[in-house]
């Protein structure tokens, strides 16, 4: 049975937190990365209440979201009934999806790898679903960078437990953020490069978008860091 998930709690508040919004700094430039997707047949991973899995299907592509959240999946599938997009949704854990049978052109993941507390098997399941020479998408908060808390931005690690210290965490921000009230999963950035290889992911291009400008109204002491790193790899199975 897939347990509940930390996201079952709060899905009314993400789904205020994450609207349907497509120009903020990290969604544009996924956007870009992911590029043209008309009758492409794509995974979206740790898809939520489906925000990127709307926009992918509304830019022509045949999509599949999976999460873990009955909640959010539950908010997308009312969206869906209300808009058809033709999209469908599974909830499974992202490490043991069961879509053997099927291969995708592409699998993106908005902000989920931090979510996802089995690294390895999320993407061994990219890995497995992924046709030769299709492409992976993902978003996430930096993981070289500590960041800042404001009331805008929580850092990517405790500044007390420092860089090297994996593992899940949940930062002192204010109430109203998102991580403060389900935590992330910090892994070095090694971490994340070294098990794409594993798997024959190719890193293609990375992009550190900066913040929205309003946010550096906040900057730490010495200045602003980088907040968010975008990535699109190829499979070369």
């Amino acid at each position: 049975m897939t347990r509940l998930a930390r996201y079952d709690a709060v899905f009314e508040f993400y789904t205020e937190f994450a609207p349907d919004i497509y120009d903020d700094p990290p969604m544009a430039a996924l956007l870009q990365l992911i590029g043209d997707v008309t009758n492409f047949q794509l995974l979206d991973l740790a898809c939520g209440h489906g925000r990127l899995t709307r926009e992918l299907a509304r830019r022509g592509a045949h999509v599949v979201g999976v999460d873990i959240s009955a909640a959010l999946l539950g908010v997308a599938r009312a969206l869906e009934m209300k808009q058809s997009l033709q999209v469908a949704y599974i909830r499974a854990d992202a490490a043991a999806v069961a879509l053997e049978r099927t291969i995708f052109d592409g699998v993106t993941c908005s902000f989920g790898l931090s979510d996802i507390e089995h690294l390895e098997g999320a993407i061994a399941t990219v890995a497995r679903v992924l046709r030769p020479g299709g492409f992976f998408a993902f978003s996430l908060l930096h993981p070289c960078f500590p960041g800042w808390e404001s009331k805008q931005a929580t850092p990517s690690w405790s500044p007390e437990r420092g860089y090297y210290a994996e593992g899940w965490w949940r930062p002192r921000s204010p109430a109203h953020g998102l991580r403060p009230r389900v935590g992330a999963t910090h892994r070095m950035l090694s971490s994340y490069l070294n098990t794409f290889a594993r798997y024959r992911l190719v890193i293609e291009q990375m992009v550190e978008p900066p913040p929205p400008s309003d946010w550096l109204t906040e900057p730490p002491r010495d200045g602003p860091v980088p907040i968010y790193l975008v990535g699109r790899c190829r499979c070369t199975k």
